[in-house]
């Protein structure tokens, strides 16, 4: 081939993009509201124009709040695998299976990264099957304890012990879920394990807070003097709303301050959660128009930057955690924090900083610990003036982009 033929193909658009665009196939397990979606949108976006991105998800159940308008945003359409659904099926996973590797055929991705548990399994398992170079794998938590029995979690780490053997690389968010992964439950060596923590666009937790301030109060009809402390999440058992209720009501018994809780979320735990109120003598409204009302459930909000601005306080009361999204943006809204010290929490919060963490089992600290939040303005003020600086270099998406390109080359260096 001589140099002038060479030039036009050089100059041909879709011969510049084969030759110097790596494509990625990302999966994701579902697209419920969460940080996961925020991550992989922000990955399928701006890795560009390095990196040709194809991002893949499973459906949501019917109780979870869709965080497709995330996506939308950023004009990202996914291809859906109908099959891949959250709970374990064999006859479904296989067909989920059997589309994944269909798609990999077609795409013929450099590198497959998947997302979370059941997308780990099914993607990296398939492209094990179709040879695809490079396979990276990112646990934003894990399900190695507090979620199944002790057999059943047996399998799990077995299963992830064997897929983490055939990866390239696997992803943590945390210094301590690496910690985790590597030496508590044995799936991964850690020459193999790279920490990339979350990034976000924290920019609007900073911007017209005042404004945003009344308009979530005026909504939800809670007076100006009325201290809000807020849990957001999903209602699932792993999240423990029943320990944050009742540490809520033995607050509100020993304040002279008026103070509501507020739950913004939903899920399979909400008839429990309104029978704790019940038990619990707080009465619960979908707002704080009678001044009986101790707790007000929101369901879920799509723009939390205006629910943060009208809260006081975050808790996080979680069994277990990978890195608590809610408490990132609850800093960068400059809002004191309270949360349980497990999984990757540590790594998020400043502790006696930006706010108090306290042992998963220990309603007496809890307690004594919010209370102070609740009755020290100062205190609280001085946390939530140091969220903002604590969160804003770290968990940028800038930075989480230019770690996973980082290692998305170190790995294809390697494989050529």
């Amino acid at each position: 081939m001589g140099i002038d033929s060479i030039s036009e193909l050089v100059a041909n658009s879709s011969f510049r993009i084969q030759l110097i665009m790596p494509r990625v196939l990302r999966i994701i397990n579902r697209l419920n509201l969460g940080g996961i979606t925020y991550n992989v949108t922000y990955l399928t976006k701006f890795m560009q124009p390095e990196f040709e991105t194809i991002l893949v998800s499973g459906v949501k159940t019917e109780d979870e709040e869709s965080s497709e308008f995330i996506l939308d945003q950023y004009g990202i359409k996914p291809n859906y695998i109908r099959e891949m659904k959250r709970e374990i099926n064999f006859s479904s996973d296989r067909r989920a299976y059997n589309e994944l590797k269909s798609l990999i055929q077609k795409f013929k991705p450099d590198i497959v990264h998947t997302h979370a548990a059941k997308a780990g399994t099914l993607g990296r398992l398939a492209a094990f099957s179709c040879n695809v170079p490079v396979v990276v794998h990112t646990f934003h938590g894990h399900v190695f304890h507090s979620y199944f029995s002790p057999l059943k979690t047996k399998l799990f780490i077995g299963i992830e012990r064997y897929l983490a053997k055939k990866s390239s690389a696997i992803v943590t968010i945390s210094e301590l879920q690496k910690h985790e992964i590597c030496n508590v439950f044995k799936v991964s060596a850690p020459e193999k394990t790279h920490i990339i923590p979350l990034g976000f666009d924290l920019s609007r937790f900073r911007e017209n807070t005042m404004d945003k301030r009344s308009a979530f109060r005026q909504m939800y009809k809670i007076p100006d003097d009325v201290i809000t402390v807020g849990i957001i999440g999903r209602f699932a058992a792993i999240k423990n709303h029943s320990f944050f209720l009742e540490a809520m009501q033995l607050v509100i018994n020993r304040t002279s301050q008026k103070v509501i809780a507020v739950l913004i979320g939903d899920g399979e735990e909400h008839e429990s959660i309104l029978e704790s109120c019940r038990k619990l003598n707080m009465p619960f409204a979908k707002d704080a128009s009678n001044s009986e009302t101790k707790v007000v459930l929101t369901s879920w909000i799509k723009d939390i930057d205006r629910a943060l601005a009208g809260l006081d306080i975050v808790a996080l009361t979680s069994h277990n955690e990978g890195t608590p999204v809610s408490l990132i943006e609850a800093q960068a809204a400059g809002k004191a924090v309270i949360s349980t010290r497990v999984g990757g929490v540590e790594n998020v919060v400043a502790e006696g900083q930006t706010g108090f963490l306290c042992n998963k089992d220990d309603m007496q600290s809890f307690v004594n610990q919010l209370l102070r939040l609740v009755e020290e303005k100062l205190l609280r003020n001085k946390m939530a003036d140091n969220g903002w600086d604590h969160v804003r270099n770290k968990f940028h998406y800038t930075r989480l982009v230019s770690d996973m390109k980082n290692l998305y080359n170190e790995l294809l260096s390697a494989k050529r």
